[in-house]
């Protein structure tokens, strides 16, 4: 008789690896399984270009992932991780060569914004400024809720919920006088694919916000794969096993376990595991168009602020995001003018190109399943703010809704977040469920990005699933 494992996780994204972790410090036995011959899903480092010049095809800035609480708890900067900080967490220009910016610094965020609006940046954060650590517990959390644990600062985080419940595209005008704080909040707001009008979309918003003024927006030195090499290292410290190169199309396949944790879609799920329609229903969002370039030169942004910037927004105002996301999300349309969202990580990090050349990325919301190439419409925009960007490309690498599908299986149709985020889908996912992470089939577990708190490299879906399971086996034992 073949042996019973513990767990066995399919996928090895960063909730995938979170889960087996936390499962493998319980002291459960846990074997891991990966299609790619590499571990990462979104948290990956390629050489998509040039040789010399590493990319990270998805997720490349980690502010919810330097202050995870799962990745807090856990050793990896012994298993190879360092965060590294730009001077200046974020930017957002406008044509007259100014910006508003998120730096570490409320004052100088504040600022930023205009005299008439440095107040009521200040008044916004004010009720949550150094609360991070508690906000996040419970806002990254609060898929918890029924499994097991309860918020522990209900307080904060009604008051968080009920600051952050009104639309961006009200609230940013009522708060502010003037252009450059809702540009700001609608650019924050835009890394979830979501229209500005929807109710909560303000949450993630702020998050970010006050994640820049507590952790900074980080990068991995050397890439994103870093956190994914650090959690993979870590867990085969525990003594998990882990098989890449190795695609799960049937249950039945897999090694006998008392649970199986799934890092995928809830579609593939119930395909794998033989659950019939249970998750017909669920909806995918939209996607985006992505460009990875290898410069021969920083990029030439006009404005000061953006050339010391880890992430430059490229809006520039509230109502030209609002257009760009409705045209992506709801009309199904590519924006003539996207709301581009762009990372530079080689500024501080000389291990991403060869000397005295850059590495340098930007995305734009497209409806899922898009076909086309929107390469001139990102550099249009790109040359609005950066005049002569082209004139720098060495090489470029693009990829839209099919290849984002094409390169991880969770991207159904191209959606990088693994479920859509529009009205009440950032918070309900997959389904409304006592504990989301479980399934009809009870020895089976959901832990991807299509679960609470959604999409982001911080593992907390794979933590809460985690706890999900161990609650399941503990109870068998």
């Amino acid at each position: 008789m073949p042996s019973i494992r513990d767990a066995v996780v399919v996928g090895a994204g960063p909730n995938g690896l979170t889960a087996a972790v936390e499962l493998a410090r319980r002291g459960f036995e846990v074997e891991l399984f990966e299609a790619m011959d590499t571990v990462g899903g979104g948290a990956r480092t390629e050489e998509l270009t040039l040789p010399g010049f590493r990319h990270d095809p998805c997720s490349a800035v980690h502010p919810t992932g330097a202050g995870s609480p799962a990745f807090r708890a856990m050793p990896l900067a012994e298993h190879g991780l360092e965060w590294i900080h730009p001077e200046l967490p974020l930017a957002h220009p406008f044509p007259d060569g100014t910006s508003a910016v998120l730096s570490h610094s409320v004052g100088e965020t504040a600022a930023s914004l205009g005299p008439r609006d440095a107040g009521a940046y200040r008044r916004l954060v004010a009720p949550f400024l150094g609360r991070w650590d508690e906000l996040a517990a419970d806002f990254l959390g609060y898929g918890s809720a029924f499994n097991g644990r309860f918020p522990h600062h209900p307080l904060l985080l009604a008051r968080f919920g009920l600051t952050t419940l009104p639309p961006v595209t009200w609230a940013a005008k009522a708060r502010f006088r003037d252009a450059k704080g809702p540009a700001l909040l609608a650019g924050l707001a835009g890394h979830v694919i979501a229209p500005l009008n929807n109710p909560f979309i303000a949450a993630p918003a702020l998050v970010f916000a006050l994640a820049a003024h507590a952790n900074g927006w980080p990068v991995p030195r050397g890439g994103s794969q870093a956190i994914s090499d650090a959690l993979a290292g870590y867990l085969r410290a525990l003594g998990g096993t882990i098989h890449t190169g190795t695609e799960v199309k049937r249950l039945d396949e897999l090694p006998p376990a008392r649970a199986y944790v799934f890092d995928t879609s809830p579609t593939a799920l119930a395909r794998i595991a033989g659950l019939g329609s249970v998750y017909d229903g669920f909806r995918y969002g939209a996607s985006l168009f992505k460009i990875d370039y290898a410069l021969d030169g920083p990029v030439p942004w006009t404005s000061p602020e953006a050339r010391r910037a880890g992430t430059v927004h490229v809006g520039p105002t509230l109502e030209d995001i609002d257009t760009a996301m409705r045209d992506a999300v709801v009309r199904g349309r590519a924006p003539e003018k996207p709301l581009l969202i762009t990372s530079q990580p080689s500024l501080v990090d000389p291990t991403r190109a060869p000397e005295g050349k850059h590495v340098f990325w930007a995305y734009g919301h497209l409806p899922a399943r898009w076909e086309g190439d929107a390469t001139e419409a990102v550099e249009r925009q790109l040359e609005r703010f950066a005049p002569g960007f082209r004139d720098r490309v060495l090489a470029r690498a693009t990829a839209g809704p099919p290849q984002l599908a094409e390169r991880n299986a969770n991207y159904v149709g191209g959606d990088i977040a693994c479920g859509s985020a529009a009205g009440l889908h950032l918070l309900i996912r997959p389904k409304l469920k006592r504990v989301p992470y479980t399934t009809a089939h009870p020895a089976v577990f959901l832990c991807s990005s299509a679960t609470p708190p959604g999409p982001g490299v911080h593992g907390m879906a794979g933590h809460h699933a985690a706890r999900a399971v161990w609650r399941r086996l503990r109870a068998a034992r």
